[in-house]
């Protein structure tokens, strides 16, 4: 069952990478009005790639780590597969939603526009949440000490840096527009109510 998990893990990896790639592109076509990221920002954002692409990779071509791994029952497994594939519509749906509006780095965009529709009717930061299904899935699809957890471990730090500045970015860029909106919203857990509330 570990190979299978680990090939899944593989395709659901090149999966996640295409989808990045694909809008990365997509969002180059438009030009930034207004920069905010920081040097600590870049250095967060290179981090969490190393727990969330560069350790499974050397986990899934070597040995080097198979001194860590735990086992699991085969159903954790199963659900663990069940979780990234949401994780991964997630991450396709809050792209597709945003458009060319994303950027990988805190920027405004020349005719950036609020996107309240799709999955942004309920959480603001969709693409963070789905960072977060990511890191879970990876705990029981990659059974390792070391390379299960890394993805919660090293995206950790660089959302609970990123989120305030994000937030503030899009205040000034927006306004009471954005306050309104933060009012029906979530963060990355669906705020069902509110929306219902103010529907």
């Amino acid at each position: 069952m570990t190979l299978y998990l680990k090939f899944f893990y593989a395709i659901g990896l090149v999966a996640g990478s295409f989808i990045r790639s694909t809008m990365r592109k997509q969002s180059k076509q438009s030009k930034a009005e207004s920069k905010h990221e920081t040097k600590l920002d870049i250095f967060l954002v290179f981090f969490q790639l190393f727990g969330m692409i560069i350790l499974p990779a050397i986990y899934l071509v070597t040995p080097l780590f198979n001194f860590a791994d735990y086992k699991l029952p085969v159903w954790m497994g199963l659900l663990g597969m069940a979780i990234f594939i949401a994780g991964l519509w997630l991450l396709w749906k809050s792209h597709a939603d945003l458009g060319k509006n994303w950027s990988p780095e805190l920027r405004i965009r020349e005719e950036h526009s609020l996107v309240t529709n799709g999955v942004y009717r309920y959480i603001r930061h969709p693409m963070y949440g789905a960072h977060w299904v990511w890191g879970i899935a990876q705990v029981f699809i990659l059974q390792n000490w070391i390379v299960g957890p890394a993805t919660l471990i090293t995206f950790a730090p660089f959302y609970f840096y990123r989120i305030p500045h994000e937030e503030q970015m899009m205040l000034e860029q927006f306004g009471e527009s954005y306050t309104n909106y933060i009012k029906k919203t979530g963060r990355v857990i669906p705020s069902l109510l509110k929306a219902i509330k103010t529907s």
